[in-house]
């Protein structure tokens, strides 16, 4: 028998929303890592193809503008994605600069 703490509307189970929380925290921390694994990239990409980061930075614009746009924040996943907006967009520069 599962006893109401009052804290989550009738039918949520605190279980599952505890390890939502879990996997949104383990998901943007990996999603930061994918996107800060750029830095390399840019370094290496001064004569490289701008067609990838470009993709990139589009994609994570895309999400964090959903994210921001919900009914409410998405916090996971505007967090996660503003890394891939930077690196995508320093890593399409350096393409050019070279």
């Amino acid at each position: 028998m599962r006893v109401d703490t009052g804290k989550y509307p009738e039918g949520v189970d605190p279980v599952r929303v505890k390890r939502l929380k879990l996997l949104s925290k383990v998901a943007t921390f990996t999603c930061i890592l994918m996107y800060v694994s750029y830095i390399p990239e840019i370094i290496a990409n001064f004569s490289g193809n701008p067609i990838q980061p470009l993709v990139a930075m589009i994609n994570a614009t895309l999400w964090t503008f959903y994210g921001w746009t919900k009914t409410y924040k998405d916090w996971p996943i505007i967090i996660s994605n503003m890394p891939g907006i930077l690196f995508g967009l320093v890593t399409f520069i350096t393409v050019f600069i070279h």
